[in-house]
């Protein structure tokens, strides 16, 4: 049986200059630190316990979402930090970017699915209405970043994409700020702008979810005070 090192202090004795009649401590610091806990348990963002109704498959699909959409961020990524002229010459480019559209595929199949499940489950009740304007935002901000990943292909795909577009947004006078026949432009706001503000929404989501939990489903009335209220 090996003796501990005797140099190393144990972990759970406050510091020397620290004595628990202190008062506590009044700083700037700390009262972020305090609000942060009050604001976001540990106990509920990292929980160990889920109600059993979770074990249904309608409340998988949010978390495919966002496995689809990790995915999606990571191999956009790479596909950002190669460049344009790998994904279309390297065979290593071409399937990082086959591996990048159908994630996003994907990304849109779970995410309807999850969206219409929560609208029949009416997941806005007890409290979440936030929780539901949020997924609903992402929903609305990943439908623009697709599209503009569709404009920086540069193939005809994004030729024919950007010219039937650019009437649409013209005619509704937006054209001016969101030229969709400037690629650099594009590919900046598919790349830096819409991702961020997506990825922003998309974290608010999750935290919402964590904080508020996730919604039950409905109660069904018991067999005697359904043929009571029929009677």
């Amino acid at each position: 049986m090996t003796t501990p090192p005797t140099n190393v202090p144990p972990t759970n004795v406050p510091p020397a200059d620290v004595r628990p009649d202190d008062p506590p401590a009044t700083g700037w610091t700390a009262a972020v630190r305090r609000r942060a806990v009050r604001t976001l348990p540990p106990d509920q963002l990292l929980p160990d316990y889920q109600p059993s109704y979770v074990a249904s498959w309608i409340y998988v699909f949010g978390m495919l979402s966002l496995t689809a959409l990790i995915v999606v961020v990571g191999t956009g990524s790479w596909l950002a930090l190669a460049g344009a002229a790998w994904w279309h010459s390297s065979p290593v480019g071409l399937f990082v970017n086959s591996l990048h559209l159908w994630s996003v595929e994907l990304f849109f199949f779970v995410m309807v699915i999850h969206l219409w499940g929560k609208f029949f489950m009416a997941a806005w009740r007890g409290r979440r209405a936030l929780t539901w304007i949020t997924g609903m935002v992402a929903f609305l901000g990943s439908i623009g970043t697709a599209f503009t990943g569709y404009l920086v292909q540069q193939n005809f795909d994004s030729q024919w994409i950007s010219t039937q577009a650019r009437d649409g947004l013209n005619s509704v006078g937006v054209g001016a700020w969101f030229n969709v026949l400037n690629t650099g432009q594009m590919l900046l706001w598919h790349v830096v702008l819409l991702p961020l503000v997506l990825g922003a929404i998309v974290v608010l989501h999750v935290l919402l979810v964590r904080l508020r939990g996730v919604v039950p489903p409905f109660e069904v009335a018991a067999p005697a005070a359904a043929e009571e209220a029929t009677s």
